[in-house]
């Protein structure tokens, strides 16, 4: 395999990848899953570290004093480096055929961590530095900025668990079961029941909230849940449709992908990264929760629209 060709089999697929990240983040992740490759590190390992190195990074953006601007350079600098990392460990797994539950909960929730380290950042910035627009008023109603950042982060983590649902029901009709991450709370339950929590435990608190996470999803997708019912109904366990059906299914779909990377790392870092340089962070808890779940409210019409056209299809 020509070194192409592994670049090509260390992406999800070029339906789902953004084009900052086809030319940015995943040569970049690209180069460290091979230099991991051959140091033995396991994806599991790349993602803690970049952890680590998002939070550090968030936390750097707190320093809002003129003369200590190069500690914000420094921290935007960890974490685009810390999202390169993420790049890698899905890249190296997939090259490597590293695969596991594990795996994808810690990958899932490693950019939980650096945005939380954000927000707190930046809400702290706000109230020792902000002097710009409404930067004194925030200083005095204390509990406003708080209440904004604690929406944005409610809305960070519904925008950032759909987007990936819709990505990866994409992925199932393009590359069928083996080529998603989809699951099923129903599927995951049953696990987690299986396993006794004194000889299991660090595999069963992680599917705990795993599982709570898909049903959450599930819940806002009921069209997709009877699609997804028929299709198993129709063609087994998995709900493998026919090739013909999942082409359908993925022209339909294909539009909204644009619409689920918005709502991913890319377009808020840089509304995050803008809102410390001019120094107004409430700016960035503004934009997720307004214009970025404007957004979601219309993705989510959308592919339920979807779903409801494709399953009279199947029926």
């Amino acid at each position: 395999m020509t070194l192409k060709e592994e670049y090509q089999a260390s992406l999800k697929s070029s339906d789902t990848e953004e084009w900052f990240d086809l030319h940015f983040h995943r040569p970049l992740g690209f180069l460290w899953a091979k230099l991991f490759a051959k140091l033995g590190v396991s994806p599991n390992a790349i993602t803690v570290a970049s952890i680590f190195m998002g939070v550090i990074g968030g936390v750097l953006l707190y320093f809002g004093q003129p003369e200590l601007a190069w500690l914000n350079w420094i921290g935007m600098l960890l974490i685009t480096w810390a999202d390169t990392f993420d790049s890698a460990d899905g890249q190296l797994a997939r090259l490597t055929q590293q695969y596991s539950r594990m795996g994808r909960i810690l990958d899932g929730v490693s950019g939980d961590f650096w945005f939380a380290a954000i927000s707190f950042a930046l809400v702290f910035r706000e109230l020792d530095f902000g002097d710009g627009m409404l930067g004194t008023y925030f200083s005095s109603h204390q509990w406003q900025i708080w209440v904004l950042a604690i929406l944005s982060g409610i809305s960070h983590a519904l925008q950032a668990a759909m987007a990936d649902y819709y990505r990866q029901f994409h992925l199932f009709f393009l590359k069928g079961q083996q080529g998603s991450e989809l699951d099923s709370s129903a599927k995951l339950s049953e696990q987690y029941h299986q396993m006794e929590w004194g000889r299991n435990f660090w595999s069963k608190l992680p599917l705990f909230f795993y599982r709570g996470y898909t049903a959450n999803q599930e819940r806002m997708t009921p069209n997709m849940q009877r699609l997804r019912a028929a299709l198993g109904e129709k063609y087994g366990e998995d709900g493998v449709p026919s090739q013909e059906f999942r082409e359908y299914f993925r022209q339909l779909s294909l539009p909204l992908m644009k619409y689920t990377n918005i709502l991913t790392f890319n377009t808020r870092i840089i509304a995050c990264f803008i809102a410390v340089l001019i120094n107004v962070p409430w700016l960035y808890f503004a934009f997720e929760v307004v214009v970025l779940n404007i957004l979601l409210i219309y993705m989510v019409g959308r592919h339920e629209g979807i779903c409801k056209k494709a399953l009279a299809q199947v029926k």
